[in-house]
């Protein structure tokens, strides 16, 4: 049967009065059951009845709105000419003099966010058994913390063994007794538990555990000033316990645990991330591109509009419609993409493209919603194509690889889009190596510890790369070359090629030249 546009309007117009009808009837149950009335199961039905109403309501709405398409068939043409690649607009800001390492943890990971730990923490034990209060303090929070990470750093088995005869751990033993360390990891929370809105009920959270955490630190991520190049990419935080949020991707070295998808530069530095709970609904303003369009799009949504960035992605993120919008908020992308996702693009056979001499390559181009679109299939070891709407294969590049039959380095053709890739997609595997290299391994029975002492690490690591950013900014350090003076500075004198002191309470400078 079909419906015209009036039929879809008077459905729509008797839904909406019975909406509102039974709208004003749940406000007055609400009122009632607020005053002590207990509502009778007619009554409840009613409120039930209302909320699918609700849904229908929704739902209309939806479908009355024009809907996205997603592309079907394009038409591909071979690359004519090479556009201009657009200059970045931003620029990082000077980073004066360098600040001490804990300043910049201190700024990421905030007195506030330590204080509101200890307000929860010390809530929680009093829920679990009111006479024997935790009453940490901030300075207590501190130590823990500081404890873990020097677990992290001097590895042992067991956290008791650090205070154990045989192998006591001096700086951490010293520092805390085992029993109030434990007494605090077991009491650790960041939320009240009463706020929690059950499952299945509208505004139920995943996270809630730890959500004021993850919301604290994200807005601390978000204010770091944004590099040029940027990658989405997702991370693997090592979970093999129970829970519901635990996912298994067979491709990565740790294949069980918690997702998360961050946004980074090119040296690792994070600037906004998100956690898998579930499907990813579109991002408001956008069209519902999927779970992998919607996700870019969401870590995208600080980057600055109109600036150039640049972003990258692998093949399970691009799609031509992502890489449309993200050209039309000004930021420009390249990234690895599937045969199946560019519709009526035909490339040379992998099979007879393997009889090509190696480094052969094909381009086509072709124009979808006014942006212009480049897709490049390069033969290395096997076949890689990436999709971008600023990079070309002009100017190519040379790089050596090792043929196995001719025994022999050779010479193999590459595309500039390919270097490109290369050079900027790794800032996630870059970061997420720093954090397996002293990863906090302490063993708990509460499944959010490990999400906790993860985006600890990931602090930590984050606080050493902007303290690395910014003294490559200053410039390069040495230790002064003066008999007797052990000081690090700056000042280089560039006839002697030696690093000397020159302040006002320290001359080797001029003593040394004299």
């Amino acid at each position: 049967m079909h419906l015209d546009e009036l039929d879809l309007l008077f459905i729509n117009y008797n839904i909406y009065w019975t909406y509102c009808i039974l709208s004003v009837k749940t406000n007055t149950l609400q009122f009632e059951a607020e005053e002590g009335i207990v509502p009778t199961t007619e009554e409840r039905g009613t409120e039930r009845l209302s909320i699918v109403i609700e849904n229908i309501v929704c739902e209309c709405v939806s479908a009355l709105c024009p809907p996205f398409h997603k592309t079907k068939n394009l038409k591909w043409r071979k690359k004519r000419s090479t556009a201009a690649v657009p200059e970045w607009k931003g620029s990082l800001p000077h980073a004066g003099n360098v600040k001490e390492p804990i300043e910049y943890f201190r700024c990421l990971l905030s007195r506030n966010i330590i204080e509101e730990m200890v307000f929860q923490s010390n809530l929680y034990a009093i829920q679990c058994d009111p006479t024997m209060p935790l009453n940490v303090t901030f300075e207590e929070m501190e130590q823990f913390l500081g404890i873990c990470f020097h677990m992290s750093v001097h590895g042992l088995p067991h956290t008791r063994m650090f205070w154990s005869t045989k192998t006591r751990v001096d700086c951490v033993a010293d520092t805390m007794s085992m029993k109030r360390w434990e007494a605090i990891k077991r009491f650790l929370h960041f939320a009240n538990n009463d706020e929690q809105v059950p499952a299945g009920h509208p505004g139920y959270d995943k996270l809630f555990k730890v959500r004021p955490l993850l919301t604290a630190l994200q807005e601390s991520f978000n204010h770091i000033p944004m590099d040029e190049h940027l990658c989405v990419d997702e991370q693997i935080i090592p979970f093999k316990g129970k829970s519901q949020l635990k996912q298994y991707i067979p491709m990565k070295p740790k294949r069980w645990g918690y997702k998360i998808f961050v946004l980074c530069d090119g040296n690792g530095i994070a600037y906004n991330f998100d956690f898998y709970t579930g499907p990813i609904a579109a991002v408001e303003g956008f069209p519902d591109l999927g779970a992998s369009g919607n996700i870019v799009l969401k870590l995208a949504s600080i980057v600055p509009m109109y600036m150039s960035h640049r972003m990258f992605y692998d093949n399970w993120f691009c799609s031509v419609d992502l890489q449309v919008q993200l050209e039309k908020a000004g930021i420009h992308s390249v990234g690895t993409v599937r045969q199946n996702r560019l519709a009526g693009c035909t490339f040379t056979e992998d099979k007879v493209m393997k009889t090509y001499r190696r480094g052969t390559y094909e381009e086509k181009e072709t124009t979808h919603d006014g942006t212009a679109l480049t897709a490049v299939k390069w033969f290395d070891n096997r076949p890689v194509i990436l999709l971008s709407t600023f990079a070309a294969a002009t100017p190519t590049s040379t790089v050596k690889r090792w043929d196995k039959k001719k025994k022999e380095v050779i010479t193999v053709t590459r595309p500039n889009i390919i270097q490109l890739y290369n050079e900027s997609m790794g800032g996630v595997d870059l970061l997420d190596s720093l954090i397996a290299l002293y990863r906090t391994k302490i063993r708990s029975k509460k499944w959010y510890h490990r999400i906790v002492f993860h985006m600890m690490d990931m602090t930590v690591v984050e606080s050493w790369l902007l303290y690395r950013r910014d003294c490559k900014d200053v410039g390069p350090k040495g230790r002064c070359k003066y008999p007797g003076c052990k000081g690090i500075v700056r000042v280089k004198c560039t006839k002697c090629e030696v690093y000397l002191c020159l302040t006002s309470e320290k001359k080797c400078f001029v003593n040394f030249h004299s």
